[in-house]
């Protein structure tokens, strides 16, 4: 039978480990173009189904080479049927996002072929249709 200090040890050493596990997730370098998409998608929460619509949001955003943002992002593009306070919503979803995701962690190299350039991020949260059975006859 385990006594209770071996138990708060016990308990003690699996959170230190899950932090440390969790850390190593959130601090992964970004080396790529697609390890910037991947990491934005880890920072993206739309808003619930009860305050706004499914919609799609385009965003541009800069970096520079300490992956803080450049400038002002700029949404370029928003779903044609969204209300206004499903695109109110989703901005304030995005910019969200974008603050949870800065400083980006560049690589050196990554930091010096992202800095400057603009990057198109697409946040897509609508429900895709199911997939029509094709019938035979």
């Amino acid at each position: 039978m385990a006594r209770r200090g071996d138990r708060f040890l016990l308990a003690a050493a699996a959170l230190l480990l899950l932090g440390i596990s969790g850390a190593a997730a959130e601090d992964a370098q970004v080396n790529t173009i697609q390890d910037i998409f991947q990491h934005l998608r880890t920072c993206w929460k739309p808003p619930p189904a009860a305050r706004a619509r499914p919609i799609d949001i385009t965003v541009v955003v800069s970096f520079n080479r300490a992956g803080n943002i450049l400038g002002r992002p700029r949404i370029t593009y928003e779903s044609a049927e969204a209300s206004d306070d499903d695109r109110l919503q989703y901005r304030i979803a995005v910019m969200e996002a974008l603050q949870r995701c800065t400083p980006m962690p560049f690589t050196d190299a990554m930091a010096g072929a992202a800095a400057g350039r603009p990057f198109a991020i697409q946040f897509r949260n609508r429900k895709t249709s199911p997939p029509t059975q094709e019938r035979r006859v």
